[in-house]
């Protein structure tokens, strides 16, 4: 670094005139320059989102501006913190985050009023990182591990729409350090587990970060304790306890046991294992990037989960006899009706899950298709939920491609309009950082969600339109607070599957394109 570049960042906003959007990047800086902070979050939560990237060095909160700068003590480590945050957004207190380098190379902060907090947070964060003790005068709350304190953690999950498995938690908490022993039960009604680290240090940030997140979007909260025990005594290795240091233990149920190869895979960074194909179809809010661990905020939209992006596929590789590419954005997608499948329609469909940018039909053969996401954990989630549905009377199979990308037909090659790029449709519905379509992703279902109605449409127009579709229309309600939406509910899940490709974006007239998704309700 020359001294040229070196000057000082002072609170005087200088780093904010430039952003109207069209800000040109700058050059990689340690120096990174937050916007759109919430008012109320503390400094400790502002440093933990550089945490899971390296040291972070110096803190500037600029809280009437609702912007920070965060130094991190090396550009290496604010370089992988600003590609791990561009796809996904960071989340503060349920509030997208924005995260850009800033002009200046370091930051000075001496001279500045009002540094005595962001100081004490630092000093109270490294404390933990080098693992000494609480600090005198460090707030013991959020920084600091205090004496004797447990390496068992006490998890309860609330909310639990979706099961989660030992091996979701062991790959979520895995994170902060070695975990040696689960064990899961339920207890008044509730799921809950008791976790051992090598290290209270570890359970001390696992806590820090996880506690109150979503496992997936919109459910399944953590909420964690730090357990009055000290060390777990597993007995049994199975899907209900289990003992990641000791591989010879018995199941104690008659389930077969975990064949070595299997069992090392679940103490491999960043794995859902094949056990785990996604409760009820569904994926994890959470794919692991394996160099970077943990991102405590979320991934856009969900209420604050955890997140994580590329994929949680990468586990399910270490699993001999699949193919595919860990991480990879593109899906094959198999047993497709050939008369009746076209590139839109795979577009639509896949779309509910994700952006998809290309989708290429097989041109000698029909039945089957490639469909590009936009990222992986996207093509994960369309995986999940849709694999296995039914679509014009054939049972769909989609699994992750060899393919990196889907390429297009060359000038003058021919192609039957079977390869199509829709990477500048108006129709994706994720473009936008926080969304609240990411947090309206479920499962195919007979009931589709309906939104955008004109007020002139009324509820025998919208049912006319599902039957003339070839739907049966079981029922139907407009919602009360707001009637450009409604519910209605077909004959079944094959029937709303080709209704949704059918009528999503369809024209009610007045300029309103009708929007159409799964619901997670029914009438």
């Amino acid at each position: 670094m020359n001294n040229s570049t070196s000057t000082g960042v002072y609170a005087n906003g200088n780093d904010n005139k430039k952003f109207k959007g069209d800000r040109p990047p700058c050059s990689p800086s340690r120096v990174l320059h937050l916007r759109k902070i919430p008012s109320d979050v503390t400094e400790a939560e502002v440093i933990s989102l550089g945490l899971p990237f390296g040291k972070v060095t110096n803190l500037l909160m600029l809280k009437g501006k609702s912007q920070a700068f965060l130094e991190m003590a090396s550009e290496e480590a604010a370089v992988t913190m600003v590609n791990y945050y561009t796809p996904v957004t960071p989340h503060l207190r349920s509030q997208p985050v924005f995260i850009q380098y800033s002009n200046h190379r370091e930051l000075k902060t001496d001279n500045l009023p009002n540094q005595a907090r962001a100081q004490a947070a630092l000093q109270a964060v490294s404390a933990v990182q080098s693992g000494s003790l609480a600090l005198p005068g460090a707030p013991t709350n959020e920084g600091t591990v205090i004496p004797g304190q447990s390496p068992v953690l006490r998890i309860i999950i609330e909310n639990l729409f979706y099961p989660v498995t030992l091996e979701v938690l062991h790959q979520i908490f895995s994170k902060f350090g070695t975990v040696l022993k689960i064990i899961t039960f339920t207890k008044n009604n509730q799921f809950q587990a008791l976790l051992q680290y090598a290290d209270p240090v570890n359970a001390h940030y696992a806590k820090m970060a996880l506690d109150g997140q979503n496992i997936y979007n919109a459910c399944c909260t953590l909420r964690i304790d730090f357990s009055k025990l000290t060390s777990l005594n597993v007995k049994y290795n199975n899907d209900k306890s289990r003992d990641f240091t000791r591989l010879d233990l018995p199941t104690g149920d008659g389930q077969p046991s975990l064949e070595p190869p299997m069992a090392a895979a679940f103490g491999a960074p960043g794995i859902i294992s094949s056990p785990y194909a996604g409760a009820a179809g569904f994926a994890p809010a959470i794919g692991f990037h394996q160099a970077t661990g943990i991102s405590v905020p979320a991934v856009p939209g969900a209420l604050g989960p955890l997140t994580i992006t590329s994929s949680a596929v990468t586990g399910r590789m270490a699993i001999p006899g699949t193919s595919g590419v860990p991480g990879n954005s593109v899906l094959l997608v198999t047993n497709l009706n050939p008369d009746l499948i076209t590139p839109h329609g795979l577009f639509i469909l896949f779309g509910v899950y994700g952006d998809v940018h290309r989708v290429k039909i097989m041109f000698n053969k029909k039945e089957n298709a490639l469909v590009q996401m936009a990222d992986a954990s996207q093509a994960q989630l369309a995986m999940n939920h849709l694999s296995g549905q039914r679509l014009y009377g054939k049972v769909l199979r989609a699994t992750l491609s060899k393919h990196q990308a889907v390429q297009l037909p060359r000038e003058g090659q021919e192609d039957q309009g079977l390869t199509k790029d829709f990477s500048n449709s108006p129709l994706h519905r994720f473009k936008k950082p926080g969304s609240k379509n990411f947090q309206n992703i479920f499962p195919p279902s007979a009931t589709l969600h309906l939104s955008n109605i004109p007020p002139s449409v009324t509820v025998d127009d919208l049912k006319n339109l599902f039957t003339e579709a070839g739907c049966s229309v079981k029922a139907f309600k407009f919602f009360q607070k707001d009637r450009k939406m409604a519910l209605i509910q077909l004959g079944s899940v094959e029937e709303a599957i080709q209704a949704l490709i059918e009528l999503h974006n369809h024209d009610l007239g007045e300029n309103h394109h009708l929007r159409v998704s799964f619901s997670k309700s029914t009438i």
